[in-house]
């Protein structure tokens, strides 16, 4: 460890190894060389991890706010976003779209920067880190919602109505979901991530010596490289594989493990001893949809539909009229507008709406 090492330098070098990660792409043996001797550089001074969190929380929104950046200003061109012009067909909803998903993170430093990863890589490392640097002044990651739990492991919370975005040391991301909580642990030979609560979403980086393995109660998601969601309900656990493959089992039945492949899902039952795999990447687009900070129904119930918006809202969806409840219905909501949802509702299912203290109530003409 470097006994003089300043806390700025720190900083300065945790920006060039987020950027050196950036550059090593989807390449699994450069992303692993790099994910490495990251490890190393980590473990030397208690402090870097702490430097690398904040620096890579501001790279994951830098893109994002450099589109935003732009799109208020009216400047236009190919250099920023990585090269990908596909926002160059937006019209102003899409960007305004955009703006709100990006303000949904709740990460407690929004950056704003007017360069973009491309441009900054011309710049050189230097130049990319000390704009890092000077975007970040409070911790993104180890912030609100996020502490350590007794075992050292990352514990990661959203309140009600929260959705973050957050970077993972070894070059993961983790997208979770609305009164959620994960404890990230890495050890020699595994991955660790302790579901206690809620739903979360991995892209998992690729790394066959330290497999990514999602403990849910006793149900374990093990993936290498792939992406794939958690959900922990008093029913039981459902794991939904977006990309690549992802093993499936119970504590205690090991040699009963089921593979999930890209959309289809996995539903293990508290009470029973089966697990359930269905195919419907539909279905899972759908319900993945909150990622963006939205609800997407096809052919659902209204009293499920209500049943969502509850689950990110102070203000409580109430139907006691159960023929009403099980009405079907289709469309795709913001999480955080259950007043326009139930507008929408009234109206195509022909029941009134009140507004009544915190309660939103839909009852039959």
């Amino acid at each position: 460890m470097e006994k003089t090492e300043t806390a700025e330098a720190i900083e300065i070098k945790a920006a060039r190894w987020v950027a050196r990660l950036d550059r090593a792409g989807d390449d699994p043996v450069a992303r692993a060389d790099v994910g490495h001797a990251l490890e190393a550089w980590l473990g030397d001074d208690v402090r870097r991890r702490g430097a690398y969190f904040r620096a890579a929380s501001a790279w994951a929104m830098l893109d994002r706010a450099s589109i935003l950046g732009r799109a208020a200003s009216g400047a236009k061109d190919d250099a920023f976003s990585g090269g990908d012009s596909s926002w160059q067909e937006w019209d102003d909803d899409q960007f305004d779209d955009e703006y709100r998903r990006y303000d949904q993170m709740q990460v407690s430093e929004v950056v704003r920067p007017s360069i973009s990863r491309r441009a900054a890589f011309r710049w050189g490392g230097g130049a990319l880190a000390a704009s890092l640097v000077a975007g970040v002044t409070g911790s993104a990651v180890l912030g609100p919602g996020t502490k350590r739990d007794n075992t050292g492991g990352e514990v990661i919370a959203t309140r009600i109505g929260e959705i973050r975005r957050v970077p993972l040391v070894d070059g993961s991301l983790a997208s979770v979901n609305t009164q959620s909580q994960i404890i990230v642990e890495y050890k020699p030979k595994e991955r660790k991530v302790a579901l206690a609560k809620g739903e979360a979403w991995f892209r998992v980086a690729k790394n066959p010596d330290r497999p990514f393995v999602v403990e849910a109660g006793d149900v374990r998601a093990r993936a290498v490289g792939t992406a794939f969601s958690v959900r922990k309900t008093d029913e039981g656990v459902t794991v939904q594989v977006t990309e690549g493959r992802v093993a499936v089992w119970r504590v205690g039945d090991e040699d009963n493990v089921d593979y999930v492949d890209a959309g289809s899902r996995a539903f293990v039952a508290a009470v029973l001893p089966q697990t359930k795999i269905s195919e419907d990447p539909p279905a899972i687009n759908r319900s993945l949809a909150w990622r963006q900070g939205e609800l997407a129904f096809d052919g659902d119930t209204l009293g499920e539909a209500a049943q969502e918006f509850n689950r990110y809202n102070r203000v409580q969806i109430r139907i006691d009229d159960p023929a009403l409840a099980s009405e079907k219905l289709v469309g795709r909501f913001r999480t955080d507008e259950p007043d326009a949802f139930a507008r929408a509702a009234s109206t195509t299912l022909d029941a009134d709406v009140q507004f009544v203290g915190g309660e939103i109530r839909l009852y039959r003409r």
